[in-house]
């Protein structure tokens, strides 16, 4: 890619301001701050053109920033204001038909948008925004319009309780673009931040990579991995020389069970196959097999694959029919899990 072809993200929050948000008003003008802070610190770090745009929404749907740049940004404090009911399908329709119409020239174009809600959808009817007064057919309305996107649109989001992602899938939305929040508190809001940054990191570092758009934004997994990805990543497969794959045929320590195979423990040595969502750190090296050819990929482009950003985070080990995840392990007795596959890089 040319200097000239450049990375442009288009990134909008689109906000509900219903009533039923007045308790937490101030907290998401703090948590919305912070992400734009972010967002302006990681597209200098990446060299990301960054350009935001807002949506509040509660009886009626407002654009309140359109596509600014990030490092020009104000904060929110004057623009956020509750009172009314929740017209999220029509939130989701203007904010995503507006940003279409924006103009993708001389660059490389991305559009990622995060809808935050704390309620059902009980207004867009009613929405002078609205395409339709009928409800099913504002539903259908999304849906169409999300399965008819291109691959450089992401469009995630967060919702309270179970019920609210039942309903965001009728809608059309990815099952691995929702995630469901704490609206109760505080507490729960910052957490939401938290989520939405790590998705953010994890894509904006995939547009590094040459990926435009993903089905899978707050899922950090196996499912993100496939040749396209690995070739992205610029992954090169390291020498069949240097490790060995090693069944595991019962419950054993990690140490333990690699002396027993006739091999020398050596720590930060051998990874475990990943068989259960759990959190990673920051400092833990990831290896990816390919199934296949038992080909296998380290490094810190492996990390960067799965979308791993340099803090904390939950991974899950979906099911991938090309791929398995290993992960570093630095304690003596890990557990190890029957019938998966140890890693031993000599």
């Amino acid at each position: 890619m040319t200097r000239s072809q450049n990375y442009i993200n288009h990134v909008a929050l689109v906000l509900d301001a219903s009533s039923s948000m007045s308790h937490l008003s101030r907290k998401v003008v703090e948590v919305a701050d912070q992400q734009i802070a972010y967002l302006a610190r990681r597209s200098k770090d990446l060299d990301q053109e960054t350009r935001v745009t807002v949506y509040v929404f509660a009886d009626k749907v407002e654009c309140v920033i359109y596509d600014k740049d990030v490092l020009r940004m104000p904060s929110l404090k004057q623009l956020y204001r509750v009172g009314g009911m929740t017209a999220l399908l029509a939130a989701a329709l203007k904010s995503q038909r507006e940003l279409a119409q924006t103009a993708q020239l001389y660059g490389d174009h991305s559009f990622l948008t995060f809808v935050l809600t704390d309620g059902q959808e009980n207004a867009s009817h009613r929405c002078p925004d609205a395409p339709s007064k009928d409800p099913r057919r504002l539903v259908e309305s999304v849906a169409e319009m999300i399965r008819t996107q291109e691959d450089n649109w992401t469009l995630a989001v967060l919702v309270p309780d179970q019920m609210g992602k039942h309903e965001a899938m009728q809608g059309g939305f990815p099952k691995d673009n929702i995630a469901i929040w704490d609206a109760t508190s505080t507490q729960g809001l910052e957490e939401a931040g938290q989520v939405i940054q790590e998705a953010t990191e994890k894509f904006m570092v995939g547009r590094s990579k040459g990926i435009r758009g993903s089905r899978a934004v707050f899922s950090v997994g196996a499912e993100a991995v496939n040749m396209d990805t690995v070739a992205a990543a610029g992954l090169t497969p390291a020498d069949p020389s240097g490790y060995a794959l090693i069944a595991v045929a019962r419950d054993a320590g990690i140490r333990d069970w690699v002396v027993e195979s006739g091999h020398t423990y050596r720590t930060g040595g051998a990874f475990y196959q990943l068989s259960k969502s759990e959190k990673i750190q920051a400092r833990k090296q990831i290896a990816v097999l390919e199934k296949k050819t038992d080909r296998v990929y380290t490094g810190p482009e492996a990390r960067s694959l799965l979308g791993l950003p340099d803090v904390e985070v939950r991974v899950k080990p979906d099911h991938n029919d090309e791929f398995t995840i290993f992960v570093q392990s630095t304690s003596v007795n890990r557990k190890l899990v029957p019938n998966t596959r140890l890693l031993l890089m000599h």
